[in-house]
């Protein structure tokens, strides 16, 4: 007997609106093509879930945050959850100050948000930092310190504070092996 076909559709249709609204960009200082983050982060998602509004949260996750797409429009295409999945996902740029001099605050309230979001929540997030977690651990062990000049924030202090407490924040997700490469990542990179 033959397997059911897994329905995609609606992870479909956030895919290509997500490699739409990325379209034309580069992954900072990685020279290819910003949609391979968010489909890794999908990739990281189905390995805790079936839930394809989460899969599809997940290749969103950066849209409203890193391209002129708004939540009213996610919410409109794909529904109240996604869109509140992504809204979560998302850091708010104060006015008037620049990426750099807000970095800490920015990734203070993130933290925070995370600590009290939902489990759905904390999945998208963890498909989205575990993939960052990768790319770091790939380029550091390629360019050592100078690695950390690609950021608004240069110390690799505040690096480890902010992926230290996006682990403590995700901690619900321990029992995943997302989660566990996650720590063991952050543990490599921050030795």
């Amino acid at each position: 007997m033959a397997n059911k076909p897994l329905n995609t559709d609606f992870l479909d249709r956030a895919i290509i609106f997500a490699v739409k609204a990325h379209s034309g960009t580069e992954r900072r200082g990685k020279g290819y093509p910003y949609i391979v983050h968010p489909l890794e982060a999908v990739e990281i998602v189905a390995t805790m879930t079936k839930d394809q509004e989460l899969l599809a949260a997940a290749a969103l996750h950066d849209t409203v945050e890193d391209t002129d797409v708004t939540v009213d429009q996610i919410r409109a295409e794909f529904g109240p959850r996604v869109a509140e999945l992504v809204a979560a996902e998302s850091d708010e740029m104060p006015a008037g100050v620049s990426e750099e001099d807000s970095w800490h605050d920015r990734k203070r309230a993130a933290i925070d948000r995370l600590s009290k979001a939902s489990r759905d929540a904390k999945i998208v997030a963890l498909g989205d930092k575990l993939s960052n977690m990768r790319a770091i651990a790939r380029d550091f062990s390629v360019q050592g310190d100078a690695f950390w000049n690609l950021f608004h924030a240069k110390d690799p202090k505040d690096h480890e504070w902010h992926y230290r407490g996006l682990a403590e924040a995700l901690k619900e997700l321990d029992g995943t092996f997302a989660y566990q490469e996650f720590v063991k990542l952050i543990n490599q990179v921050f030795a």
